[in-house]
């Protein structure tokens, strides 16, 4: 088992892949035309001939990247694929010197036991101002936001007129 770049051949089974978690909201959809638009965001694993699993890292300048659509095939978990897809995804932030790798995530046990910590959705205002200002979960959403290193200081993407928050203020009301 071993990670690799993804390219375009892998195109439709990570969009096979992905929609598998997209349909009761655990991934967000994914077309086939965005897949391949953005298929060197994507890491998979490998077994022989099989692709077990997938990952994307969205670049959003040195102070942020985003680890987005991870999945493995269902018969293939337990096994480490994850794992290995979250290594080698927070190895590339490494090599694009990239301070802070944030995510979004329904399972944050996992990611807790790969160093990532929880934050607060103001925190990461990049994310919000790409994805979660057109989410139609925005004020209701159920994931748990979490990053690894440094959090960032600064946005780089302007403030969508839409999104009418002020960043001091949460997005949700979290109950602990």
């Amino acid at each position: 088992m071993y990670t690799r770049k993804a390219i375009l051949p892998d195109a439709e089974n990570l969009r096979e892949l992905i929609s598998g978690f997209s349909g009761d909201g655990t991934l967000l959809p994914r077309s086939l035309a965005e897949i391949c638009e953005n298929i060197r965001d994507f890491t998979v694993v490998v077994q022989g001939d099989d692709l077990l699993g997938c990952g994307a890292l969205h670049l959003y300048g040195t102070h942020l990247a985003e680890v987005r659509s991870i999945a493995v095939w269902p018969n293939h978990k337990g096994i480490g694929a994850g794992r290995m897809l979250v290594d080698a995804l927070l190895e590339e932030a490494e090599q694009h010197h990239v301070h802070c790798v944030c995510l979004f995530t329904r399972i944050p046990e996992f990611f807790a036991h790969l160093g990532f910590a929880e934050a607060k959705r103001e925190e990461l205002p990049d994310k919000i101002y790409k994805d979660c200002a057109s989410c139609p979960k925005l004020h209701e959403c159920d994931e748990v936001a979490m990053y690894r290193g440094e959090l960032p200081h600064f946005a780089i993407l302007p403030r969508p007129r839409e999104l009418q928050l002020r960043l001091r203020q949460p997005l949700v009301k979290i109950e602990r």
